[in-house]
């Protein structure tokens, strides 16, 4: 018998078959996805938002039915440039083997990583989180900015071994590559260098140290090398703003030069680019002078505000493009770019700003010249399909 869930009641504003589906939803993020163990800490981190809010609740009540010993945090809405609350920071102390993010916007900077950051085996982190995570590797992870109850309950019941798969054929192409060509119909013409670089899969498998990811998974995404990207980008699809996510209207056309943005072209979303990649170049330097970044790294963080700090491939069957980048950037028939911070952590930014190019043809080529065809038209190649 599950220990009694202080959110039991909860679902009752709700329809019988929306809370159904979004009590077995929690179940498979917690049971599936995580495979949480009885008495494991699980820490989860929210806002007093509806949708987020309710999703956390559900996760809480699964965690219980785990056995496990589930704590739940409100705190304010976050932007991509704000702070963390102190007594979120804090939790972190008491070292969860698992930690879940359900932020309406971002869970928020870490003041005291940002300032000075946190060293572990030679490697650097700006945050507690990405320190317990990926360089202690001692606890396990999802996060789903922005999520809501209507998507997490379509998109996160989906076939993880065949995601897995995916994921997978697509990593090993993107690793054996040293550059890869990307074209639109809308527009986009881009050359991006891979050299040294390794992919990443988020396929949903967070049940070990080390292990994270978004809900709802399905993408493999890797950071270009730093100074390569030529060419230009047309975001099409929908794109990140420091204060939120949109859909574009009107195309955004980024031209690149040696990896970064160096002009901007299109309507009212163009303009709101500008303004959110402005506002970061700003910021960065007022956080050098506060204190809130190392000395002299100023200056590197706002011209890493125009880098190109990602490549990533949709491929969750149920995602679709909504506005909300979480899911957005799963969708099939879409590959996205990053302006800003990059997964390698050798282009830091205070800014990460997805934005979708649709119908995509991605072409990997090898260090002996070999191309091999990801995705042609937006359509997977039949060997990932």
């Amino acid at each position: 018998m599950s220990r009694m869930s202080k959110f039991a009641n909860m679902s009752s504003v709700r329809s019988d078959a929306e809370a159904s589906g979004l009590k077995e939803a929690a179940r498979i993020a917690i049971d599936v996805s995580l495979k949480v163990k009885p008495d494991e800490q699980v820490l989860i981190v929210s806002n007093p938002e509806a949708d987020v809010a309710a999703i956390a609740e559900a996760l809480y009540d699964a965690a219980l039915d785990a056995g496990a010993s589930p704590s739940l945090i409100f705190q304010p809405v976050k932007t991509q440039m704000d702070f963390a609350e102190p007594a979120v920071i804090a939790a972190f102390d008491a070292r969860p083997k698992v930690f879940i993010s359900l932020s309406a916007e971002k869970l928020g900077k870490d003041p005291k990583g940002f300032a000075s950051p946190y060293e572990y085996k030679g490697s650097k982190w700006d945050h507690v989180f990405h320190l317990q995570l990926y360089g202690e590797k001692n606890c396990r992870a999802f996060w789903s900015p922005s999520t809501t109850i209507e998507s997490f309950v379509r998109t996160v019941p989906i076939d993880y071994d065949l995601l897995k798969k995916r994921c997978y054929i697509i990593k090993t192409f993107l690793d054996e590559a040293v550059r890869v060509h990307v074209t639109a119909p809308g527009g986009t013409d881009i050359m991006v260098g891979l050299k040294d670089r390794k992919a990443h899969s988020d396929d949903g498998d967070f049940s070990a140290g080390g292990r994270g990811g978004n809900l709802p998974a399905g993408e493999s995404f890797i950071s270009p090398e730093n100074g390569t990207c030529q060419g230009l980008i047309v975001f099409d699809g929908s794109i990140s703003l420091h204060d939120g996510d949109i859909v574009i209207n009107d195309p955004i056309r980024c031209t690149l030069e040696k990896g970064f943005v160096t002009d901007i072209k299109g309507g009212e979303e163009a303009a709101e680019l500008r303004r959110t990649i402005e506002l970061a170049e700003l910021n960065a330097r007022d956080y050098e002078r506060l204190g809130q970044i190392p000395q002299g790294a100023g200056k590197l963080y706002a011209k890493n505000s125009r880098n190109i700090g990602e490549l990533g491939i949709g491929l969750n069957p149920a995602a679709r493009i909504s506005g909300r980048m979480l899911e957005d950037e799963k969708a099939f028939s879409t590959c996205h770019f990053a302006i800003g911070h990059n997964y390698d952590n050798d282009a830091p930014a205070l800014i990460h700003l997805d934005g979708l190019v649709k119908n995509p043809t991605i072409v990997a080529i090898s260090k002996d010249g070999k191309e091999t065809v990801i995705e042609k038209d937006g359509t997977l190649i039949e060997e990932i399909h």
